[in-house]
């Protein structure tokens, strides 16, 4: 068989698998979290997402707000080894992010199996 007979059977197959896969993924939600930063903003993200005392305090403050928050909890980074330690039946989770004024944030976040706590929010001055 030559090569250009070979070349498309391969292209018929390639495009009928191409087209079942897309099928198949094209009615769920799917996410691609195959990094540890990632995977842990996402299980924090889709979790109910409450505000201790002291984060409300923080809040209620000029400097930020929820969608600061938000934003840190889509783009920020976790810092592994100051994170994941046990605490109160959670895990503490550091993330670091930036506010709409482009201030450093770093927010305390102990995530429970069933739900996420904000501790504080820390202000990192310049």
């Amino acid at each position: 068989m030559k090569f250009y007979h070979r070349l498309a059977y391969y292209l018929v197959g390639f495009t009928i698998g191409l087209f079942f896969v897309a099928m198949v993924l094209s009615g769920k939600d799917t996410r691609c979290n195959y990094f540890p930063n990632a995977r842990v903003l996402n299980d924090i993200r889709n979790k109910p997402f409450l505000y201790d005392i002291e984060a409300s305090r923080r809040l209620s403050e000029d400097w930020v707000d929820t969608l600061d928050i938000k934003n840190t909890l889509t783009n920020g980074d976790v810092d592994f080894d100051k994170s994941n330690k046990p605490i109160d039946g959670g895990k503490l989770y550091i993330v670091y992010g930036k506010t709409k004024k482009n201030k450093e944030i770093t927010l305390e976040i102990i995530n429970y199996p069933e739900k996420a706590i904000l501790r504080n929010i820390i202000r990192k001055d310049k």
